[in-house]
């Protein structure tokens, strides 16, 4: 267990790159990958930038610090967490979206209640 990524362990560029997984699930990611910075997603304030980092870098932590040495198999793994990453995204922003709607419906109701009296 390393918790800083092994830098004398050469990263191929196939899997240098953005990881959606570790953007969305950082802390549980760094676990399940054996990557221990992401843990710094803990910290608040610190954590609107650390994202970022883990997820422009994660890859290359992932790779130097886990044990998965094939490729193919690395970036089969990583895809996974790739797609679970964008899905919750997604369901965050329609949530997001879902939030603004009832609360403007929310305000326009108290608004008519008062200016109308129903």
């Amino acid at each position: 267990m390393n918790p800083t990524p092994t830098s004398n362990i050469p990263v191929p560029d196939e899997i240098k790159g953005w990881n959606w997984g570790a953007f969305a699930f950082s802390w549980l990611w760094g676990i399940a990958n054996k990557t221990y910075l992401p843990l710094l997603t803990l910290v608040p304030i610190f954590n609107i930038v650390w994202i970022f980092v883990v997820g422009a870098k994660g890859n290359e932590w992932a790779w130097q610090d886990g044990d998965t040495k094939d490729i193919a198999t690395f970036k089969a793994i990583q895809d996974t967490w790739n797609r679970a990453g964008i899905a919750k995204l997604i369901l965050v922003v329609f949530g997001i979206v879902v939030y603004i709607l009832f609360l403007a419906s929310f305000i326009s109701a108290i608004t008519s209640y008062y200016t109308y009296g129903y």
